[in-house]
């Protein structure tokens, strides 16, 4: 199974050296609330990473109200591309692939931000469907799901929606993707709604209810409660929401991908970090190191999100992965390429 591996040394942000003139892949991931970008270059068994970025650009913004992507929110995102694009040019890479998810899907002037992107940026944009979405975050995910449970439940609780992925695992083959669900809600649209500051009893508990009916559907569906009490399952969380917990469970001075990235964690304790990030101000979260002001406007609808899906199915314990889309793009690149072979796609 293929494996993200370290970042290549940089001076600058600039390639040393013959790795200056190695050729190089990007991939990037715009969602609804951050734009997300990896470069890295094929390596056995893998790939290794060259170079990241990675913008809270709050694309959705206003998006529930207006059913269109606003000016600030497409002028930030842009803006956030034109750094993408600079680092791409300083790596030569021959190949790039850019996808915007649930924004993009539900904007009537998609095409119109779209085109902005290419004119100033040079970057094409190609917005794909949920369930695109959710192969690639399983293909960028499937190093963490080798051994263990029959079964993983992977979620990913976004900007403009909630995706969740039932997977099937089996030693020796890459894990199969059984069925998704996308739950067109996510913390941007619950920041607006709920506010960003401290939060009631009762909003919190409205913010959990929100999912519950899709996630009680997929539940009788695939019946997951009963796989997770014959201790069948694995929970993997690949959103902003998790890994910030996932620093937060580990006490952290500041974040650290290669510590939270693939960390187990009691379920007790990050519900309980949650109900706490719940119960402060917007300042009080973002004083927090792993969280930051961008992010602590967003965090509590992260949390209820999780909270709820912790709730319906309430696993021991949850992995934190920092990966997804983006090197499932990766992978798919450098397998047409037949630079490594893979199922990603």
């Amino acid at each position: 199974m293929a494996q993200r591996k370290g970042e290549g040394k940089t001076r600058n942000g600039r390639p040393l050296g013959a790795a200056r003139q190695a050729p190089a892949y990007a991939a990037i991931d715009l969602g609804s609330s951050n734009c997300r970008m990896l470069m890295a270059k094929p390596s056995h068994g893998g790939f290794n990473v060259v170079g990241s970025f990675s913008r809270i650009v709050r694309l959705a913004e206003g998006l529930s109200d207006h059913g269109r992507l606003g000016d600030a929110a497409m002028n930030r995102t842009i803006d956030a591309l034109k750094v993408c694009a600079g680092k791409i040019g300083q790596w030569k890479a021959p190949k790039i692939r850019a996808v915007a998810t649930e924004a993009c899907r539900r904007a009537a002037n998609r095409r119109e931000f779209t085109a902005r992107v290419k004119a100033e940026t040079g970057i094409v944009v190609e917005t794909i469907s949920a369930e695109r979405e959710s192969k690639l975050t399983v293909a960028g995910c499937a190093p963490l799901l080798n051994g263990g449970a029959p079964y993983a439940l992977i979620f990913d609780i976004g900007g403009g929606s909630t995706e969740l992925m039932w997977v099937e695992t089996a030693p020796g083959k890459a894990p199969r993707l059984l069925d998704a669900l996308s739950i067109p809600f996510g913390v941007v649209a619950l920041a607006e709604r709920f506010g960003d500051d401290a939060i009631s009893a009762e909003d919190y508990a409205h913010m959990m209810h929100i999912p519950d009916e899709s996630l009680s559907a997929f539940d009788a569906k695939h019946a997951i409660s009963r796989k997770i009490a014959e201790d069948k399952v694995r929970a993997l969380g690949t959103s902003g929401t998790v890994t910030m917990l996932g620093g937060i469970y580990l006490d952290l001075p500041r974040y650290n991908r290669a510590k939270v990235d693939g960390l187990d964690m009691d379920t007790a304790g990050v519900l309980a970090n949650a109900a706490r990030l719940a119960r402060m101000t917007c300042k009080e979260r973002a004083a927090i190191s792993c969280i930051g002001r961008a992010r602590a406007e967003l965090a509590v609808g992260g949390c209820a999100f999780l909270e709820a899906i912790l709730r319906r199915w309430p696993v021991r314990k949850l992995r934190a992965a920092d990966r997804g889309i983006r090197e499932g793009l990766l992978l798919s690149m450098m397998s047409e390429d037949g630079a490594l072979s893979t199922d990603a796609g």
